[in-house]
């Protein structure tokens, strides 16, 4: 018979979690706010909120931090982690930042004023925050049927070029200071996006004058997609996909918490000196001097270790056979997804499994709060309370899709953990014609309100 697949490491160390009962999960949600966010991670048994920074680390990872190197100017951390980075993404210029965010802001701190108009595919919440912050505007440009859940389609993240082409006949391209891809798009479902629409894109936006730059967070499992998915690519190293992912943009922006495999860090990188020059000055202003970046020399040495880690075939085959596990269990039970699963997260379609709740009582939100009273599990909203406010009107942003995400940390849970998941929405799919009623909002902060809302019982 052909031998099972099995997990290309052993555990060295092991976390102690503990289950809790229905009457303590009731009292904890409810001195939470009904916000999942401000649950203690001790009252959490599974812990699905997110896969940023949530990893577990290698045995050379941690033994890198043991040589990072402190010093405030030319750290020999920041040297190592520069020309890993390099090698990786061809980008000469690098600046280190503590997070993906901060990575944003320097970029956008640079690029980016009132009035402007930013296309991507499906902006995720800091990014949408960002250019919103700035009085500008995150315009959705992903293909359509990213919002249909039930059809196939290999890259769901992809963007659309006539979008694209209304975009700028519309505002003008003297308002389109970048055109941002996110790798893989996160809010469609951790979707990747095709080695040709990125070439596509590429092409739009060299036709009209306008950046191109990736949210890279995910680049690894995107390249693992193009490679599984786009027939020409299948023979092909995952690095040299990679390469060639990058070579088709002008600067990326990364959360290192997510394909970096560590627990604390980012970075901007590109080839354009004179803009790296320019995003030089925010740097220092927000995040710290060039070669450290809000950064402990010990976090980029361990950065450098994880990004090569990242990119091997070995550990994206174990990562992303991990999630679909967990989907495939949750399809045997009828479980409505967003399909094909991608890389990070399996994707539940909040709104098909609790058609009773009205959307303006976030649906997302009710299943989250359903899956943790059922079983100590935290997820995440991907929806309606994510979706915000407009930043003008202040009315409610009523997205296609209402999902709650289960962002599965990288090397952290066995498949056992995963089973018990799925066992836990069962359970609620079974009783959800019961479930006819959400939340409503007591307080909420005026942008990325998710983080820090308070709801009641609807």
């Amino acid at each position: 018979m052909d031998l099972p697949y099995t997990e290309p490491y052993k555990i060295k160390a092991v976390e102690p979690i503990h289950h809790s009962n229905r009457e303590q999960r009731e009292r904890w949600i409810r001195e939470a706010r009904y916000n999942l966010f401000n649950l203690p991670s001790d009252h959490v048994f599974i812990d699905l909120l997110t896969d940023s920074g949530t990893g577990a680390m290698s045995q050379d990872q941690w033994a890198a931090i043991m040589t990072g190197d402190e010093s405030y100017a030319g750290s020999r951390s920041f040297y190592e982690l520069k020309e890993t980075i390099t090698s990786i993404t061809g980008f000469e210029f690098v600046l280190p930042a503590h997070q993906g965010r901060a990575a944003e802001n320097v970029l956008f701190s640079t690029l980016i004023k009132e009035g402007d108009v930013v296309p991507g595919n499906a902006h995720f919440d800091t990014t949408k925050g960002h250019i919103e912050f700035r009085k500008a505007m995150a315009l959705d440009c992903t293909i359509d049927i990213a919002s249909d859940t039930v059809a196939y389609h290999p890259f769901k993240g992809n963007l659309d070029i006539d979008k694209l082409e209304k975009a700028v006949k519309k505002y003008g391209k003297q308002r389109i200071p970048m055109i941002i891809a996110t790798i893989t798009c996160n809010s469609t479902g951790g979707q990747p996006v095709s080695m040709e629409n990125l070439r596509q894109v590429k092409n739009f936006a060299d036709r009209h004058g306008i950046p191109l730059f990736y949210d890279a967070a995910r680049f690894a499992e995107n390249a693992y997609f193009i490679k599984t998915r786009e027939k020409e690519y299948a023979e092909l190293p995952v690095i040299e996909i990679i390469r060639e992912m990058f070579s088709l943009a002008d600067g990326m922006t990364m959360s290192s918490k997510k394909d970096g495999l560590v627990n604390i860090g980012g970075f901007l990188a590109m080839n354009d000196e004179k803009l790296y020059k320019e995003a030089s000055r925010f740097s220092i202003m927000f995040e710290g001097f060039l070669s450290y970046g809000g950064m402990a020399g010990r976090d980029m040495a361990a950065l450098a270790a994880g990004l090569k880690e990242a990119v091997t075939l070995d550990f994206l085959e174990s990562r992303v056979r991990q999630v679909h596990y967990l989907g495939n269990l949750l399809k045997k039970f009828n479980i409505p997804l967003q399909e094909p699963f991608g890389g990070h997260a399996i994707f539940v379609n909040a709104r098909k499994m609790l058609s009773g709740v009205p959307q303006e009582e976030y649906i997302a939100q009710t299943l989250a709060i359903e899956l943790y009273l059922e079983s100590g599990v935290r997820a995440v909203e991907i929806g309606t309370l994510l979706a915000d406010r407009h930043p003008q009107t202040r009315e409610e942003r009523y997205p296609a899709l209402e999902m709650v995400r289960l962002a599965i940390p990288r090397r952290v849970y066995t498949n056992n953990h995963m089973d018990y998941i799925a066992a836990a929405l069962q359970n609620i799919y079974q009783r959800r014609e019961t479930i006819r009623s959400g939340y409503r909002i007591v307080s909420e902060a005026p942008i990325m309100r998710h983080f820090t809302v308070e709801l009641e019982p609807a």
